[in-house]
């Protein structure tokens, strides 16, 4: 017998109820739960028996299944049923709010040098050997690979601190022995409920385990809290020390994307769970990469689990997307969040091709050179010169020119031969990769491989992969296209155009070794802008986002040698990655840091420290660029691109002052938004709007955002001043285009711990087209610099 629901696909939908969580029983927030107390396991009984009766009394049997009941930060669950089915529970009793699953995708040898760590906040922490010391940083993302150095316990060094604000459990599996939880790894729990119910499960590479057969977990957990000083070692070549951001501190593994799908009820679940166990830090590589349907961007399900780490006093650090240089292309939304913006280092891999003729072409690759390099060349062939002519192949580019397929090539032209592969049809719909061309080389025995530009397709992106033969990339058409000339002058064909006779000589130099040089920072093409919005339509929001710019653009960082997803790096333990997902945690690392300096801090006042001490130029005191939409273009970025800017450890230290926000301001914030009501508040929160603010800038960041700006308006700051000595600060302003800005009071002193209000008032003098950008200094007498970035649409005078 057929029912109504069994023609419907089911899918994922995440459901949160009326009623407290464990975390909030009573409305008293607390980030340390007293989970073994008698009436916190009656409690959560109740909340999932709570959900299982609803279930009964509202959809069919054998319509749903339930994959998790969500108790700790938040009182929900996650159930598997027909779209038909989760419209019933969108009018059942105390349901509050049904979103649909959007599936969870995911988003340092030298960044901690690049950042001044070794002379400046490790310093101040006791060394390497201190610092993260006491702070545990959850991560929600792909697992981690246990036995790698880089998260490895030394007994010769042992952590000295109390983590027993911390209650976390080490759960066993493939590749995952209880052993994996060392003391530097203090918890691992795997979410894969989710994953289970929609994809069918590849057990080769999808371990029902903590293990991170991928690698993007290992890398983001290395960087920001791998053990100092670890040998990172790449096809038998040595590139240096590996270094977490807080090499210190302790790592808590939440694993809730698998290689072969992610699912957002995974993540949330992952993130209950570490709000549970007592994660100081929560670092979000990986999330919704769009926003959500029907609702506000800050009242998606992810977003309100967000919401309540933050209530519970956790730093919440997520990755703002990588679909630049778009603008308002983020996918970090609220103010309760700290969304980190990528840049790249000035460490760069040079590599070169020189010619017969002596010609030397710059290339990327991050491969050893040819053999007898500088004494010896060797044939250069173009890949459609050596087709093989009995070959029963189909001549697509793939095969012809691509050098995707051994079989495609003549062995005797190719053998000991420098190949000319193009950048063409296949890589272009990215269905040809550089690890065919690799396994090509090696299969046939090639001297190297160049990858040049077509000039169908014109340039492309070249980032430096490990090569495990010598090979160059040459994205640049015109550096290609003399390759191509001088190989086309020095080789002879027939009268059919087959080569009769192969005079072209080159030789790859070593593309190993890094330099330090050009501009930097430099924000990243890939990392996603500003605007921040407040629903699918992309309609601006009061709030700057990213919030903040950090080494995101080639980082180093411990892997997997299974590398699930990159065949490349299989066997490998160290890769160099690029993304948002790389840059967020440098930041949970640098939270971190400042906990441990300042453990009585809030994450608001952590992450104001590290927006108001941010700057916007670059090492050599330029403004910092961002790279374009065209690829080698750069233009001078706003705070759309850096948020604040690019962060400063030792600075953020010691900001002189902060700004604060708590939960009940960000109901308040809620409350003002103009697209939405109290009613909606009250259903996704449980919260009554009983203060909205005047205006939804007027919430405390450490920026000032106004998407509208109607004639004059009045924005207040409350800052607070979190040193032992009283300090002087006189204001200077840089007005946006079409505004005038003044400060009151203009200058004030404050006292150790106390407060003083600015008010800041925006008047328009001239109507514009656009967003304009201007900042705020305040000047201490104890040198303490803090800058509140501006950005402002003047509409109408």
């Amino acid at each position: 017998m057929f029912t109504a629901f069994s023609a419907e696909d089911r899918a994922i939908y995440l459901v949160l109820m009326e009623g407290d969580s464990l975390a909030f029983n009573g409305g008293s927030p607390s980030s340390r739960l007293n989970l073994n107390s008698e009436i916190s396991k009656a409690h959560a009984k109740q909340l999932e028996d709570s959900h299982d009766q609803l279930l009964q009394s509202n959809l069919e049997t054998g319509s749903y299944s339930k994959l998790y009941s969500f108790k700790h930060v938040a009182n929900g669950f996650a159930v598997h049923t027909t779209p038909s089915q989760a419209e019933k529970l969108k009018y059942a009793p105390s349901v509050k709010l049904v979103e649909r699953d959007r599936g969870a995708k995911l988003m340092t040898t030298y960044t901690p040098r690049f950042l001044e760590l070794p002379e400046g906040v490790w310093t101040q922490e006791g060394g390497q050997r201190n610092a993260g010391e006491g702070i545990v940083i959850g991560f929600v993302d792909s697992g981690i690979n246990p036995v790698h150095l880089s998260f490895a316990y030394n007994p010769l060094s042992p952590f000295t601190s109390n983590i027993s604000h911390f209650s976390g459990a080490c759960e066993t599996g493939p590749l995952f022995p209880a052993t994996s939880c060392n003391g530097k790894i203090v918890s691992a729990k795997f979410f894969s409920a989710g994953a289970l119910a929609i994809a069918t499960l590849n057990s080769s590479v999808d371990f029902l385990s903590p293990f991170d057969s991928d690698g993007h977990g290992s890398h983001v957990a290395s960087v920001a809290a791998g053990n100092a000083g670890v040998p990172v070692v790449v096809n038998g070549f040595y590139y240096g020390q590996a270094s977490g951001m807080a090499p210190r501190a302790r790592i808590a593994i939440y694993k809730a994307v698998y290689p072969t799908v992610g699912t957002l009820a995974d993540v949330v679940s992952a993130i209950d769970e570490a709000i549970r166990d007592g994660v100081d830090v929560l670092a979000l590589s990986v999330g919704p990469d769009e926003p959500p349907l029907g609702r506000v961007t800050f009242l998606s399900m992810f977003d309100v689990f967000m919401l309540y780490a933050r209530r519970a006093g956790v730093f919440v650090v997520q990755a703002a997307g990588n679909r630049g240089p778009d603008p308002s292309s983020v996918v970090s939304y609220s103010p309760w969040a700290v969304g980190v913006a990528s840049s790249g280092t000035d460490r760069i891999y040079p590599s070169s091709i020189v010619l017969g003729n002596g010609a030397r072409i710059e290339g990327v690759g991050l491969s050893g050179p040819t053999f007898g390099y500088r004494l010896l060349q060797h044939r250069l062939v173009l890949a459609k010169d050596a087709i093989n002519p009995i070959g029963s192949f189909p001549r697509t580019p793939p095969y012809v020119e691509e050098c995707q397929f051994p079989q495609a090539l003549d062995p005797r032209l190719v053998i000991g031969s420098i190949v000319i592969c193009t950048f063409s049809e296949g890589f272009y719909n990215r269905t040809s990769t550089l690890n065919a061309i690799i396994n090509t080389a090696r299969a046939l025995g090639f001297m190297g491989f160049v990858l040049v530009a077509s000039p169908a397709y014109g340039d492309f992106i070249a980032e430096p992969v490990p090569f495990a033969v010598s090979g160059i990339l040459v994205p640049n058409l015109t550096n290609s296209q003399v390759i191509l000339q001088y190989y086309e002058q020095q080789t002879f064909k027939d009268e059919r155009g087959f080569p009769t006779r192969l005079a072209a000589r080159a030789s790859i130099g070593e593309g190993r070794a890094a330099s330090f040089t050009g501009q930097a920072p430099i924000v990243s093409r890939f990392s996603s802008r500003g605007p921040d919005f407040i629903d699918r339509d992309r309609k601006p929001a009061d709030v700057l986002k990213p919030d903040i710019l950090a080494p995101g653009h080639q980082i180093w960082g411990a892997w997997s040698p299974i590398s699930a997803l990159e065949p490349s790096l299989v066997g490998q333990s160290f890769a160099l990655l690029s993304g948002t997902s790389m840059a967020t945690p440098h930041i949970a690392g640098i939270a971190a840091l400042i906990k441990q300096y300042n453990p009585s801090w809030t994450p608001s006042m952590i992450a104001s420290a590290i927006s108001t001490t941010a700057t916007k130029y670059d090492k050599n005191g330029e403004l910092i660029m961002a790279e374009g939409s065209d690829i080698g273009s750069k233009y001078p970025s706003t705070p759309f691109d850096f948020g604040a800017g690019f962060v400063s450890p030792s600075h953020a230290m010691d900001p002189g002052l902060v700004l604060s926000s708590g939960y009940e301001d960000y109901i308040s914030f809620l409350c003002s938004l103009h697209d939405t009501n109290p009613s909606t508040i009250r259903t996704v929160t449980g919260e009554l709007c009983n203060k909205p603010l005047d205006h939804p800038a007027n919430l405390n960041l450490p920026s000032v955002t106004i998407s509208a700006l109607n004639g004059s308006q009045i924005v207040r700051r409350v800052f607070m001043n979190v040193e032992s000595k009283p300090e002087t600060y006189s204001s200077s302003v840089l007005p946006p285009n079409g505004t005038t800005v003044d400060i009151s009071p203009p200058s004030f002193t404050i006292a150790p711990q106390g407060t003083q209000e600015l008010g800041i008032q925006f008047n328009v003098t001239q109507a514009m087209d656009q967003f304009t950008y201007g900042e705020i200094v305040l000047t201490g007498s104890l040198n303490h610099i803090v800058r509140i970035p501006l950005s402002v649409f003047p509409v109408s005078i």
